[in-house]
């Protein structure tokens, strides 16, 4: 396998792993702590690679997730290509924060989300807000330096060597 195929090989696996985690059933009592995984694996593509990241492969990946986990469709189409045109325009800054400042930005960019599904939520269903709904965003927020770390690592070795 070419190192090209390596590094589409692993953007595709990465967006599947991340549908496949978000679609694994959780007792009620943990489903708040879900994170959405989506995001933080569009997020690492839109900061590493973000050709393979663009706007409309967001919103176009939200899609297929609102219809595999039978969600609201279009809703989280619109919450991907949100996070996706908010870190595509800071990009430049970002890529260069260290990693604490990297993890305030990603629980500042989890915390919108958050904002925007409760209001997307209230105009189709009345939603109960409680502190709760904070704990999804916080729990991606701890997982986003060992996931793009270890995204990093695999996106090292597919990267074509240099003679």
């Amino acid at each position: 396998m070419s190192r090209t195929q390596g590094a589409t090989f692993l953007f595709w696996g990465s967006i599947a792993a991340a549908m496949l985690l978000a679609l694994v059933p959780l007792p009620a009592t943990l489903e708040p702590l879900r994170p959405f995984w989506l995001a933080l694996a569009a997020m690492y593509w839109a900061l590493e690679d973000p050709e393979r990241m663009s706007l409309g492969r967001a919103f176009l990946l939200g899609l297929a997730f609102d219809l595999l986990s039978m969600n609201l469709m279009g809703e989280s189409a619109l919450r991907l290509a949100v996070l996706d045109f908010i870190v595509l325009r800071f990009r430049a800054r970002m890529r260069f924060f260290p990693m604490p400042q990297q993890v305030l930005a990603v629980f500042a960019l989890l915390l919108n989300d958050r904002v925007l599904l409760i209001m997307m939520r209230t105009f189709s269903v009345p939603v109960a807000v409680s502190p709760a709904l904070l704990l999804a965003p916080v729990i991606g927020t701890l997982l986003w330096p060992w996931a793009f770390l270890m995204l990093d690592e695999l996106r090292q070795r597919t990267r074509p060597r240099e003679a």
